[in-house]
């Protein structure tokens, strides 16, 4: 199994540049036990936004362990894993927080998406994927410039970002 991947950025509004890349990203653990759980959602999910409480941040920089323009710091596992059956209708995942928090999400596809300020309220970080394949998402939830630990909600829906 190779240690290099493609990594995606999420811009604030299409939500789904690609940045054609290969980056080492040996430091995550992407088959680690989630810290916040796993999550089984199929596309019509109720309630939508799906909400897990989480604490963002880690020891470890995203702009050093996966590059690109991943941001913040992270643990080494994942905060959230997301097993997904996917439909006609988006998938955005998005974390809203008071701190600056950012997102580091593992695809399905194996490559890595990332965004910093692309959600609502300025500081918050969402993803979209308008064509999102099913399968499992390793989800990590991180804080801007520091690793202090954040309280933070992740939030999973298929209508709208927080």
């Amino acid at each position: 199994m190779s240690l290099f991947r493609p990594v995606k950025v999420a811009g604030s509004l299409a939500l789904a540049a690609a940045l054609a890349a290969a980056i080492p990203a040996s430091a995550q653990n992407f088959n680690g036990n989630p810290s916040y759980g796993t999550v089984n959602l199929r596309t019509g999910f109720t309630p939508d936004p799906n909400v897990v409480n989480v604490r963002s941040g880690g020891n470890i920089d995203a702009s050093s362990s996966i590059g690109g323009a991943c941001r913040g710091f992270i643990a080494s596992a994942p905060d959230v894993r997301l097993n997904f059956t996917a439909g006609n209708l988006p998938l955005i995942i998005s974390a809203n927080s008071s701190a600056d928090t950012t997102l580091v999400i593992n695809g399905p596809d194996g490559r890595w998406y990332c965004d910093d300020d692309g959600g609502q309220n300025g500081l918050n970080p969402a993803v979209r994927f308008n064509n999102a394949p099913s399968g499992r998402y390793e989800i990590w939830i991180g804080t801007y410039g520091n690793s202090s630990l954040q309280p933070a909600q992740l939030h999973i829906s298929e209508l709208y970002s927080q």
